[in-house]
């Protein structure tokens, strides 16, 4: 498992590992093939970022570091299993090949058992949320109905050169913010945390999260295929153009690019398209959106009380643009 920026909490590392048995236990059935397809990107590890947060949320108020609490635990696994879902559906319709540079389910196992797989997974974050209590179950519901607004936000606009910035805004408050700002709030929630710090935490995860899309965005133009796990250019070769591209498409490299897109590109305009992108400004103007966004975040913690789990959530949030300070593809 990747270690996490969120180590500066001295039990985070156990913590974390903790979970991770809890995780693949999750998904035990008496079905092998089924436990063996729901396990796969468990076992093709990963940040745990959202757990994570579960984790350092609910430790937000403690002056001496405790190992995480067990429902603390269940709450990291339901938001994880809810993420790790929404690949799953997210693998079958931009028919990706490749996730955490493993073959993904729908292409080691074809679409209808990934569609299934993932709703399995769901299904279970469901049932864990459930023991926590209604206030977690309904906020994962309404959390899961999110992430399904913004996907479908975001497919609406599919090769479509005019997307509105704030249509993306939109889609990404959905797909990726709304889960991260749960994961803060159902850590505050099972440690019983008093409501102003709840939403405080909340608020944190929101833009957090914003943040978190912005730079995984800006990553699919400039990374290299190795960094991301993944094919980089994905989203340009799908026709979903995120906000380096809509940047891009208002510089002066605008005419040009916009000849290149629409629908489904070839690899080589893939490439023709990047190189502009890279060139128009467009990734440092996206580069300036995240920054505000980390901003934003910072602030929110302002209120928080001064202890190791807030400093944590400082440097993860600090982390975020140094992800995107790596060396242009070429």
């Amino acid at each position: 498992m990747v270690r996490s920026p969120l180590d500066l909490i001295p039990t985070m590392a156990r913590d974390l590992e903790r979970l991770e048995l809890r995780l693949e236990g999750s998904v035990q059935t008496q079905d092998p093939f089924l436990t063996e397809v729901a396990s796969h990107l468990i076992r093709a590890g990963g940040k745990r970022v959202r757990p994570g947060f579960v984790i350092a949320s609910a430790a937000i108020s403690q002056n001496q570091p405790v190992p995480a609490a067990d429902d603390v635990l269940t709450g990291g696994v339901a938001v994880e299993l809810v993420h790790l879902g929404s690949l799953y559906h997210d693998d079958v319709m931009d028919e990706a090949q490749v996730r955490r540079n493993v073959a993904s389910v729908n292409a080691k196992w074809g679409n209808l058992r990934a569609i299934l797989a993932g709703d399995f997974l769901l299904a279970r974050a469901s049932e864990l949320a459930a023991s926590l209590g209604t206030e977690v179950a309904g906020l994962l519901a309404a959390t899961i109905g999110r992430l399904c607004e913004g996907q479908v936000r975001e497919l609406q606009d599919t090769g479509n050169p005019d997307r509105a910035e704030s249509s993306y805004t939109d889609s990404i408050e959905g797909k990726t913010a709304s889960l991260l700002a749960t994961s803060c709030r159902i850590g505050g929630l099972v440690a019983g945390l008093d409501r102003p710090t709840v939403d405080t935490l909340t608020k944190f995860g929101r833009y957090y999260g914003l943040a978190f899309q912005v730079v995984d965005d800006i990553l699919d133009i400039v990374a290299t295929d190795e960094h991301l796990g993944k094919p980089s250019g994905n989203d340009l070769h799908e026709g979903i153009y995120t906000l380096p591209v809509i940047r891009a498409l208002h510089s002066d490299c605008g005419p040009q690019l916009l000849e290149l897109l629409g629908g489904t590109l070839s690899d080589a305009t893939v490439r023709s398209a990047l190189q502009l992108v890279r060139a128009s400004g467009g990734v440092e103007e996206a580069l300036d959106v995240a920054r505000q966004y980390v901003q934003q975040a910072s602030t929110s913690l302002h209120s928080l009380p001064p202890t190791t789990a807030t400093a944590a959530l400082q440097v993860a949030t600090d982390h975020l643009i140094d992800r995107a300070r790596i060396p242009l593809q070429t």
